[in-house]
């Protein structure tokens, strides 16, 4: 990375609030943040170094080491050693796409229904055995549903899950309420961690009658794999939605009101 020369031009009218309940750390790495969303310190800037913002903003060489490790946490500056702390240039591999579309359709109760289409008990065949983790024509559950929001389908969703009647997430999956818990981050969710993959497709005959599209329709396919606290496969499945009704967006590099 093409470093430029120290930049030692900060936020002048910014300071440390002693009698903030946020910690003098975390307000200098905020100071930092807004010094280069303002462009004071740019994409190659090498940051002032211990000694200077532990004089400028008085507080302990501690303080300053916290703020730079917050900063790089974040990925928006990384420390050479024997050189410094340098403002990281804008990356496009570092944008992160959010699933904000899922999240609201799922934390929205109220303007969200759950149609149940079908649920019964069928023999794993391979793939299903190899995703779950099971052994082939073991039984399992499987699911299929319509999400609607605001009164138009939203999601067509099939899903399989390991029967097992004493597992309480086979209960709560028919009403998708461990979906809502994963996605809003309830700790009562029963899920440990998932696995969601993003692919696009078009939708077959029987997706477009439910989805209410025209084919040929372009689409994506949400796939998941959803683990327990014992870290093994519970639920596989994937959720189908009409792409002229997603979109996806994200911001690369700082923008600070």
């Amino acid at each position: 990375m093409a470093h430029r020369p120290q930049n030692k031009v900060l936020q002048e009218t910014a300071s440390i609030d002693r009698d903030s309940f946020e910690p003098a750390y975390a307000q200098l790495a905020g100071i930092l943040r807004q010094s280069m969303a303002d462009g004071l310190l740019r994409p190659g800037d090498q940051l002032p170094s211990e000694a200077q913002l532990v004089e400028r903003y008085g507080v302990s060489p501690m303080t300053v080491r916290r703020a730079i490790n917050i900063l790089a946490d974040q990925g928006v500056v990384v420390a050479e050693q024997g050189r410094g702390t340098f403002v990281k240039p804008v990356a496009m591999s570092a944008a992160t796409f959010q699933l904000g579309q899922l999240e609201n359709l799922f934390g929205n109760r109220e303007g969200t229904t759950v149609q149940l289409l079908e649920a019964r008990i069928i023999a794993a065949d391979e793939r299903v055995a190899r995703k779950l983790a099971i052994r082939e024509g073991k039984r399992t559950i499987y699911i299929r549903r319509l999400l609607w929001n605001s009164g138009e389908p939203a999601f067509y969703h099939r899903e399989y899950l390991v029967y097992d009647p004493t597992r309480p997430i086979v209960e709560a999956e028919l009403e998708v309420t461990a979906l809502q818990q994963l996605f809003s981050g309830s700790s009562e969710s029963l899920l440990k961690h998932g696995e969601i993959s993003i692919d696009a497709t078009l939708l077959d005959e029987e997706e477009s009658r439910l989805l209410k599209a025209t084919q040929p329709m372009a689409a994506f396919c949400f796939e998941h794999l959803f683990y327990d606290f014992d870290d093994r496969p519970v639920s596989w499945g994937w959720f189908i939605g009409r792409a002229d009704r997603l979109r996806f967006t994200t911001q690369v590099g700082l923008l600070l009101g």
